[in-house]
């Protein structure tokens, strides 16, 4: 009697145990946008006229550096 009473504390243990370890084990992942919407519409060229620079190679995304 005495037994069984042991092992089903244990099982119960175990599945809480692994309840607990799977709930912990979630993670979320949020993505972010390096650009913000306005930049993101206007053409590199275009963006360099409005500020005034020479070239557009600042602007455009494949020549950004990432941080």
């Amino acid at each position: 009697m005495q037994t069984s009473k042991i092992t089903r504390i244990a099982v119960v243990a175990l599945v809480l145990l692994f309840l607990v370890l799977s709930v912990l084990s979630c993670s979320t992942h949020s993505h972010t946008n390096t650009y913000t919407t306005t930049e993101k519409k206007i053409p590199p060229g275009q963006a360099k006229k409005m500020n005034g620079d020479k070239s557009a190679k600042a602007y455009a995304p494949g020549q950004q550096k990432k941080k």
